[in-house]
């Protein structure tokens, strides 16, 4: 392919949106796409994750906190990385990155095609669509239901594309019949029904503090609850569980590379998100069997039937997040098995190689 892409990313750290940036980004390169990925200086996790890929690294964000993006020497570090390897295709794949793109922009002698990656189920601000988004020569939406969203409210809707976000299938997969063995390894109880939730600590967005709230009020003695994600381990996650007394029944794990062990060993993944794009921690789950229990937030109604993969509740809703968990729990053998096989076909469709195949298309639309 004779084109080059950069894909842009801003921070460090790891989550939906960096995760996503990665597969993607490996995906390409496998595919023989020409692409390079601008980051943080501080950003080692994304560097040791592509390395064997052959991905183009470029470091041009001193992440010193959000305002970094109106560092101009930030900006000047971009354009040269865009102007010196000639990218054709630049991806923004966050907020922040679109930022720095959009800064960057005035001071490019050739303005290369924009790609803007809309992740969330937010509608950006008058002030984002008139700066930032009006120079995006396409807007990929990850979740059908946003898009539609994002058309009904006239946000460019010649330029949107629905490209789903994805997930590795060959790392999320179906090994249950070792959860004894697993449990043993990571030092779980056998004989709890455990609960687990995966997400970076963040209650105005994943909604902890709800489902905190609401598993104090699950009447199971046997229950316990996993959280999973940055600083579930500490400081405020601490603070919450040990204020509602259940420094007994819940566990903060902090930030784990074994997810895909955690998620077969775990019995009911549940996730209270406020705010979400697809949900990509919601769909790996999927892909293990397990029986899964949801919002409805983002783009998450779009593959999550209530009742049939799974359990769909409202968003906020804390009294029917209880009563689904109950549901869950009160699954025979044969219902849990047959909902976690149907969960297991519905994860098979947003595979990480469909996605990569969608921005090809888009790429080679873009330049003809």
């Amino acid at each position: 392919m004779s084109y080059r892409v950069l894909q842009v990313v801003d921070g460090f750290g790891w989550g939906g949106t960096k995760e996503q940036v990665y597969l993607t980004t490996r995906e390409l390169a496998k595919r023989g796409v020409d692409v390079g990925i601008a980051l943080s200086f501080q950003y080692k996790e994304m560097v040791e994750r592509l390395k064997p890929y052959g991905v183009r690294i470029h470091f041009f964000e001193d992440h010193k906190g959000s305002k970094s993006r109106f560092n101009p020497l930030n900006w000047w570090r971009l354009k040269r990385v865009i102007e010196d390897y000639g990218y054709d295709i630049v991806v923004g794949n966050s907020p922040h990155a679109v930022d720095y793109i959009r800064f960057t922009l005035p001071f490019l002698r050739r303005k290369p095609k924009l790609v803007f990656v809309r992740r969330s189920g937010r509608v950006p601000s008058p002030l984002s669509r008139r700066f930032k988004y009006s120079v995006a020569d396409r807007i990929v939406v990850v979740s059908k239901p946003v898009y539609d969203l994002l058309r009904e409210r006239n946000f460019f809707p010649d330029r949107l594309v629905y490209i789903p976000s994805g997930i590795d299938l060959t790392r999320f997969r179906n090994y249950r019949y070792l959860k004894v063995e697993l449990r043993k390894k990571l030092n779980l109880p056998l004989e709890k029904k455990i609960f687990i939730n995966v997400a970076n600590w963040n209650p105005s967005v994943k909604g902890q503090d709800l489902l905190l709230e609401t598993f104090r009020e699950l009447k199971c003695k046997n229950c316990l609850l996993l959280l999973v994600g940055l600083d579930t381990d500490r400081g405020e996650a601490k603070e919450l569980i040990k204020k509602l007394g259940l420094e007994d029944r819940v566990i903060g794990l902090g930030f784990r590379r074994d997810v895909p062990d955690l998620l077969n060993a775990s019995d009911y993944f549940v996730l209270s998100s406020r705010l979400e794009g697809i949900a990509g921690a919601l769909l790996q789950a999927m892909a293990t069997g397990m029986v899964v229990i949801s919002t409805s937030a983002g783009g998450i109604s779009e593959y999550l039937r209530d009742g049939e993969n799974g359990f769909l509740v409202p968003v906020g809703d804390k009294e029917k997040l209880l009563r689904a968990m109950e549901r869950a729990l009160n699954l025979s053998e044969g219902e849990y098995c047959l909902m976690g096989e149907k969960a297991m076909e519905t994860a098979k469709d947003y595979s990480i190689e469909r996605t990569a195949e969608g921005y090809i298309r888009l790429f080679n639309e873009l330049l003809g």
